[in-house]
């Protein structure tokens, strides 16, 4: 049996809808869609933002952070700003009503009025790994439209900018979105054209940079609407800044990135399936008291272990440990060993080394585990692009 769209026997014909043709088919029975009428979208991944609902919020559980430059706050988003203080960061800040079909947001909230100088940046960015765009064919004849979507709010209105960049910030999309309505939720909706030119990752290193822009001087500014060759850019030239006014939120959610020119609706994963994307970029390994992993006496003041990854990470990652008196303990037979710190060192994508320096007092050889012992203990792993 064949499933799916028909053309009619006669070898053209149109499909109506409300009195309109919204497919037509030519004698060669080729089909056409009009208007902004899309081939429904049954297809899987076709959203290439990681956590783009902001659901996963690994490393902050929820608190609000005042970033450092590179800082991430909900998995996959990284705070990027030129001057420090200048604004907060937190899963659901605020404590809005997401837009329907959406339990969580991004809540960015100005900290004092600053007026940007020419070479500042703020910014709420992802950054796309190539084997997730190479289908796209960027840096060639054959490269693919794509759109990009998602849900704002915002205290401010005005024309709000943004831009896509390749990892060496050397062909730039600067473009522009409006916020009519303050303290609403806005649907957007932005169509970029495949870029032609340019070097593009297709492996496991940074494809595309997206940016969002919350405040950016005129260095890193440019025109919204093409492609620019040889200029680093993170937004609009004229764009409104939301770290120039105190108190100014901007809520972000629904980030959509998809190939083709119309956007469909947002494609909701599977909540352990979101976790998973997350964990090849960052995975937290322990946090507050419990086991950490299996390990044995290398020495008579020291030990180690291998602590298996549940996904294959990007690259062999970076360890990340809170450290603190009497923060973790070594315990074999029955003897336990508390120590400050331990530390984490990747091997593989799929392993990674859980090992402490010194501290411990026991028989070289003798198998234990390594836990943590306090509410603040905290060891993570690392392969952000």
């Amino acid at each position: 049996m064949t499933m799916g769209i028909t053309s009619p026997t006669s070898n053209t014909g149109q499909i109506l809808k409300n009195g309109s043709a919204v497919i037509s088919f030519d004698a060669n029975n080729n089909a056409t869609f009009a208007g902004n009428v899309a081939p429904t979208v049954n297809s899987t991944f076709r959203n290439r933002i990681i956590n783009g609902a902001m659901v996963i919020d690994q490393r902050n559980a929820g608190a609000s952070i005042n970033p450092t430059d590179g800082q991430f706050s909900v998995d996959r988003f990284v705070i990027f700003r030129s001057q420090a203080s200048k604004l907060t960061a937190q899963q659901n800040a605020g404590s809005v009503t997401p837009p329907a079909g959406f339990s969580n947001y991004l809540g960015i909230t100005s900290s004092s009025s600053y007026s940007v100088v020419a070479g500042d940046y703020f910014l709420v960015s992802q950054r796309i790994e190539g084997y997730n765009m190479a289908d796209l064919a960027w840096g060639t004849a054959n490269a693919k439209t794509i759109t990009l979507s998602f849900w704002v709010r915002s205290s401010l209105t005005g024309t709000f900018g943004g831009s896509l960049q390749n990892a060496s910030q050397n062909r730039a999309y600067p473009f522009t979105y409006t916020i009519s309505s303050a303290n609403t939720w806005t649907q957007v909706s932005v169509t970029i054209p495949g870029c032609t030119d340019g070097t593009w990752s297709t492996t496991n290193s940074e494809g595309i940079g997206l940016y969002f822009g919350l405040g950016v001087g005129s260095t890193y500014s440019g025109t919204a609407g093409s492609w620019v060759l040889n200029t680093s850019l993170f937004s609009a030239t004229g764009a409104t800044s939301v770290v120039g006014t105190n108190g100014a939120t901007f809520y972000i959610t629904g980030v959509q990135l998809e190939v083709g020119s119309v956007a469909t609706p947002f494609e909701q994963r599977l909540y352990g399936t979101e976790l998973a994307l997350c964990q090849r970029y960052y995975y937290v390994i322990a946090s507050g008291s419990g086991y950490i992993s299996n390990a044995a006496a290398q020495t008579t003041t020291n030990a180690f272990g291998m602590y298996t990854l549940p996904v294959t990470m990007r690259t062999s990652p970076t360890g990340s440990v809170v450290t603190g008196t009497n923060y973790y303990r070594f315990l074999a037979n029955d003897i336990d060993d508390y120590v400050d710190s331990v530390y984490a060192n990747g091997q593989s994508p799929n392993n990674i080394i859980i090992g402490n320096s010194t501290q411990i007092s026991n028989t070289q050889g003798r198998p234990g585990v390594f836990t943590a012992t306090n509410a603040a203990s905290f060891v993570a792993a690392s392969a952000e692009l």
